[in-house]
């Protein structure tokens, strides 16, 4: 299964830019897909993910009330919508998929599946 995220780039500080993660099939479908992110020197932290129903999101406390993760199955997308963006939301953007029902959405181990990564740069 290939993942495929994008709509990273550099934006400014308070823009905001909407990331999407796409399959080739309907793998969305059932699963979890999360959102990490990694900047330079640090360890992949938690970003959000939605459950498999996709009728509960979660999220960091550190992006609450500013990013949105929504799907459309219908197009096999998951998106990350970012507001409000802060120069430290400046990383390497990641999707993953969750085959297993019921882990810990915000644990890297609970992911089977990941996406290259998209750049976000935010200057402030």
């Amino acid at each position: 299964v290939q993942l495929q995220a994008s709509g990273g780039g550099l934006v400014q500080a308070g823009d905001s830019l909407r990331l999407s993660c796409t399959a080739a099939s309907r793998f969305f479908s059932n699963n979890a897909v999360g959102w990490f992110r990694q900047a330079p020197g640090k360890e992949r932290e938690f970003v959000g993910a939605i459950d498999w129903r996709a009728t509960n999101a979660v999220y960091a406390d550190s992006v609450k009330d500013r990013f949105t993760i929504s799907r459309d199955s219908a197009k096999n997308t998951v998106y990350l919508q970012m507001n409000s963006l802060k120069s430290e939301d400046t990383a390497v953007y990641y999707c993953a998929v969750s085959t297993t029902r019921n882990v810990d959405l915000w644990n890297t181990n609970s992911y089977d599946y990941w996406g290259q990564g998209t750049l976000v740069t935010v200057s402030s």
